[in-house]
């Protein structure tokens, strides 16, 4: 974990672990569904992050971690470091830097007509497994603060402990896409930072947050890191 500014952050996105047979604590796969099991978050380099989490089950796993779910400040100050930087690295975007921009997955892999996209089309495990879109943790090592903290933008959507309501405004910089949304989706979990297919839709790197989803959701998109605080 990093120190930031008194409170530990997990340097990379979270994978998840589970009890084998022997009760043995082992990878789950990253690309799979979580299911209704006890999940124990974990952090390391060079791993595939845990896609396909909703923020009930990230919560929980951090907590059984002996950790917690980032609180959007938290999550905020981490990404924009003590200078408080737009991008991790820095003020201006820098192609290349982070993991964003990537073709639309989704369009390739299940057609160009979002109206015939599913829910099921959003969890394909295949979303998670091609080649050149979810990258290891720490790969994309230009995207890091100065802190170290890595992939805080781009990779994964991340999720933070917050929900939905008029109090984000005076959090971060909130785009009109979703300053629009927060009357109307109260109590809707949050996630942050974007992932390998966005750049700048619902804001500018460290500033980019989604809105429009209710706790319990889950894609390929959306993963997690955890939290700490730095006395415990």
């Amino acid at each position: 974990m990093a120190l930031v500014a008194g409170t530990c952050v997990d340097r990379y996105e979270a994978h998840l672990l589970e009890a084998d047979a022997s009760g043995a604590l082992v990878p789950h796969p990253p690309h799979e569904l979580p299911e209704k099991k006890r999940y124990v978050a974990a952090c390391s380099a060079g791993v595939k992050p845990q896609a396909f989490i909703s923020q009930v089950a990230a919560a929980a796993a951090c907590q059984n971690a002996g950790k917690r779910l980032c609180s959007l400040t938290e999550w905020y100050r981490a990404c924009t470091g003590a200078q408080k930087t737009t991008y991790p690295y820095g003020a201006r975007y820098e192609k290349g830097r982070c993991n964003v921009g990537k073709p639309h997955l989704l369009s390739i892999l299940h057609g160009a007509s979002a109206n015939s996209w599913s829910y099921r089309d959003f969890n394909d495990p295949k979303l998670a497994q091609t080649d050149g879109f979810l990258a290891l943790t720490g790969e994309y090592d230009g995207c890091q603060t100065t802190e170290g903290v890595m992939d805080m933008v781009g990779n994964l959507h991340e999720w933070v402990a917050d929900r939905v309501d008029g109090s984000l405004r005076s959090k971060l910089p909130v785009p009109a896409v979703v300053q629009r949304r927060i009357g109307k989706h109260p109590g809707n979990g949050i996630f942050m930072g974007g992932f390998f297919s966005t750049m700048s839709q619902h804001g500018d790197g460290c500033q980019y947050v989604t809105a429009a989803h209710d706790p319990g959701y889950h894609d390929y998109s959306t993963g997690f890191r955890c939290c700490q605080d730095a006395a415990e």
